[in-house]
């Protein structure tokens, strides 16, 4: 299920989705989910544990109060582990159904005794720009935290589970809450880096646009507008969602986590900011396509007419001495054709013109974009 958007293959995304008439909680798996794999971890201000667990029911020793359990499931490939985590932490039918329906517009919903917050996290490339989009699911207890995430080879969690087990920090002194922040504020934090790869791509696409633009670059900026577009796709529910999460927490959220999510939203308007400055000027990097192809196909116009324009009053003396009459019949009758250096005479005279003209042309610098050495943007 990972949706890599690479520039030289970008594809828009496939959505899953439930049958229609469908019962409501119906798990629609798609074929290639991963299996599901669970990792607990479980800390108070004293200690971390992190066990990766066989079963959902390997967790209930670890369901305290006065600790905090984290609970993340990597996959959403295997049902009957799915329903069995939905069992033990009572959630409802709908909270299984949208997290297994990737990929789900980023959205916040709240429920009896817990909520449900989808967003999406991104990866950079490796190599050159681009991202690779995975959707996580936050569900929120007053002292329970779960993540629901459709891949488990790579995440942007690890730093949050080092300070866990360092006790690096004061996350071990708080709640679910602030956890629930800190792993939002990972996922926001990570779209920094694809947005400044892509700033590196636009500055090397805007080069190649004015000095030599191909086919290619305008395919390149055609994937360019397509990438920006998908991931502001994935930025802009977020800054909904966490300002509903800022205002409508509730019980789940003290009023310092709410503060701290207010840095959160601050980033993700910045990301957007970000995001639309490029999204313009991927724009008017076809204006600048079309002017770069335009100017370049004035200059080939130039050269021929300069080329042209040479070989008119050249044409024009070949054409006087061929016509056809005879010398003798007229002294008018074009009685250089008689002379000894004649032809040497008119050969010179075409030669003296055409240089002539060149230079001429080349004072008024109407040969500068022809004889200008390449720019090291050139290569």
């Amino acid at each position: 299920m990972n949706r890599d958007s690479e520039a030289d293959d970008f594809s828009l995304v496939d959505y899953n989705y439930s049958l229609p008439g469908s019962a409501p909680g119906t798990l629609n798996i798609p074929d290639d989910a991963e299996p599901t794999e669970l990792v607990l971890i479980s800390y108070d201000a004293k200690e971390s544990v992190r066990k990766e667990l066989e079963t959902p029911e390997d967790c209930l020793p670890y369901l305290k109060e006065g600790r905090v359990c984290w609970l993340d499931v990597r996959g959403l490939g295997t049902e009957v582990t799915l329903r069995k985590v939905g069992g033990i932490f009572d959630l409802h039918p709908l909270v299984l159904e949208d997290v297994v329906n990737v990929p789900q517009r980023p959205k916040l919903e709240f429920y009896e005794d817990h909520l449900l917050m989808i967003v999406h996290m991104v990866r950079p490339a490796k190599k050159g720009h681009g991202f690779s989009p995975e959707q996580v699911g936050f569900v929120m207890r007053h002292h329970v935290l779960l993540t629901l995430q459709e891949e488990s080879l790579w995440d942007c969690f690890e730093p949050v589970r080092d300070r866990l087990q360092r006790n690096l920090g004061v996350l071990r002194q708080r709640g679910a809450g602030y956890l629930a922040y800190t792993l939002l504020d990972t996922i926001v934090d990570g779209y920094f880096p694809v947005l400044e790869d892509y700033g590196e791509y636009i500055e090397v696409l805007e080069d190649e646009v004015v000095a030599r633009p191909t086919r290619k670059t305008l395919e390149k900026i055609h994937d360019l507008r397509r990438e920006l577009l998908m991931l502001r796709r994935y930025v802009w529910p977020q800054r909904t969602v966490v300002n509903s999460l800022i205002r409508d927490g509730g019980d789940f959220l003290t009023q310092e986590n709410r503060i701290y999510l207010q840095d959160v939203y601050d980033h993700i308007i910045q990301i957007l900011d970000i995001l639309e400055t490029y999204r313009e000027v991927s724009s008017s990097l076809m204006d600048v396509y079309l002017s770069s192809v335009s100017n370049r196909m004035n200059d080939v116009m130039k050269l021929l007419t300069i080329i042209s324009t040479i070989f008119i009053p050249l044409t024009f003396i070949a054409g006087i001495y061929g016509m056809n009459f005879d010398p003798s019949a007229s002294p008018f009758n074009m009685p250089e054709l008689n002379w000894y250096w004649g032809y040497p005479v008119c050969l010179g005279t075409m030669g003296a013109i055409a240089i002539a003209l060149f230079i001429f042309f080349w004072q008024q610098g109407w040969f500068e974009n022809f004889s200008a050495p390449p720019s090291e943007s050139d290569g």
